[in-house]
């Protein structure tokens, strides 16, 4: 039992942060277990189709292609992020239209590789984030971990950096999307801060990001949340709308009872409802946070190359929840059908 005076981590707390006086400052390393994923609808027949002819599509890319010098070969960590998941993701995007998705794949492939998503670090990063302006922690009702912006703590002026580090944090946030789980919580929070009064960004920028979500991050969003929308952000949302796709405006949700979609245990205290006891402190939270997302790459690395270094390998079993991968499933499926022939030629 805490004592007086300590702060004790709520269920899924991260074991990097320790026991002590107040509130703490470290990501939460697992959902509820009060949290229920949504399940993607069973392929049907023909969507597993299409999802093979992808597959095999991808099998055949022998490069990257780029117009800025950055083609070549794929790389591992290029072949790994082509999960059976991922494929899938980008089919539901285009609405199952294989031609767009395969098209679309490759354009984010070269994308990732001329952006330098990979080569985007902590330490290059780590200014951008020093007041808390986004922060991963906890996780709403389904199990999505919950990624917050608050633009009222905007410390930097406007430059390409502001963006990378949006891309930096959804790059973790998806590291720490649990198994079972594909989609993330967005909550924006407009609350002002003591330096900062507009926190609407700049339409070129919001334009940019936007750009970025839905061509490079399709079927990832779960759900926005925006509380505190002052007059001024509202017409950015306005300018912003008709760049908005149907389904995805579909998913915001503002100056709603965030309770509804995240329980008040695993929704920070800033928010009207929350009891979650984060106070955001660089100094802990920035390493532990890259910590946690270096070994859950670490991890999934490993079994993916125990796994045969497959495309279309199962983002479960790379998360560690299924025991093996796609190759030792579709073995033991193929077993029935070589034992079936022996009793027939027998």
């Amino acid at each position: 039992m805490a004592t007086a005076g300590t702060s004790t981590p709520p269920s899924g707390v991260s074991v990097l942060d320790e026991k002590r006086d107040g509130p703490f400052s470290t990501p939460l390393e697992t959902p509820p277990a009060t949290s229920k994923p949504a399940a993607n609808p069973a392929l049907t027949s023909e969507q597993q189709a299409k999802y093979d002819w992808l597959l095999e599509k991808a099998k055949g890319w022998t490069e990257v292609p780029s117009t800025k010098g950055k083609n070549g070969p794929l790389t591992d960590n290029e072949r790994m992020w082509l999960t059976k998941e991922c494929l899938l993701r980008y089919l539901r995007a285009t609405k199952w239209d294989k031609n767009e998705a395969e098209k679309r794949l490759l354009e984010t492939l070269t994308w990732r590789r001329e952006y330098g998503v990979a080569d985007l670090t902590a330490d290059y990063i780590g200014p951008e984030n020093e007041t808390g302006k986004q922060v991963i922690v906890g996780f709403d009702k389904q199990g999505r971990p919950c990624h917050y912006l608050n633009p009222g703590r905007q410390n930097t002026e406007v430059t390409p950096r502001q963006v990378q580090h949006m891309v930096f944090m959804l790059e973790r946030v998806i590291d720490l999307i649990p198994a079972e789980q594909e989609k993330i919580c967005l909550l924006i929070d407009f609350k002002t801060g003591p330096k900062r009064t507009n926190t609407a960004p700049g339409i070129s920028q919001g334009r940019e990001v936007l750009h970025i979500l839905q061509a490079h991050y399709p079927e990832r969003l779960g759900r926005a949340l925006i509380v505190n929308v002052p007059w001024v952000v509202w017409g950015f949302f306005k300018l912003i709308t008709p760049f908005i796709d149907p389904l995805t405006k579909e998913k915001l949700k503002f100056n709603e009872d965030m309770t509804q979609y995240v329980i008040p245990e695993q929704l920070v205290k800033d928010i009207k409802g929350g009891q979650l006891p984060f106070e955001y402190d660089h100094s802990v939270y920035w390493p532990a946070l890259t910590k946690l997302s270096d070994q859950r790459r670490a991890e999934q690395f490993q079994r993916w190359e125990a796994g045969g270094k497959l495309m279309g390998e199962s983002e479960d079993y790379l998360r560690g929840h299924a025991s093996h991968g796609v190759a030792a499933t579709n073995a033991e499926e193929s077993e029935p059908q070589k034992d079936q022939t022996t009793t027939t030629s027998s």
